[in-house]
């Protein structure tokens, strides 16, 4: 009965769900973006690993980090005077999952 539940919820979706879940998939758009939550599925990381790894500034690194945080895909914690990132729940780590494994059986 969960999973048949599960099926139907965009039925109970309201305008302004709908609003949120098209957010969530712009983020999702953004190749920079894809690549930081790739990085933050392996591990939580702190802005200069993570740019360090990708190649780009801090500075872009934290614009899309915030993006990322403010849409609910990531959150940051402290330790001492450095901030970590880290996925926000399961859920962001399976669409990303499902998501790559579409593009590799076309």
């Amino acid at each position: 009965m969960t999973e048949r539940k599960n099926r139907n919820a965009y039925r109970e979706l309201q305008e302004h769900d709908l609003y949120i879940l098209t957010e969530f998939f712009k983020m999702l758009g953004d190749p920079t973006r894809i690549h930081l939550l790739f990085l933050l599925m392996e591990q939580d990381a702190c802005v200069s690993d993570l740019a360090n790894r990708l190649g780009l500034t801090q500075s872009a690194v934290s614009h899309q980090l915030s993006l990322l945080k403010a849409n609910k895909l990531v959150r940051q914690r402290r330790n001492g005077k450095m901030i970590f990132y880290t996925l926000v729940d399961d859920h962001v780590r399976t669409v990303i999952e499902k998501g790559t494994e579409h593009v590799l059986l076309r």
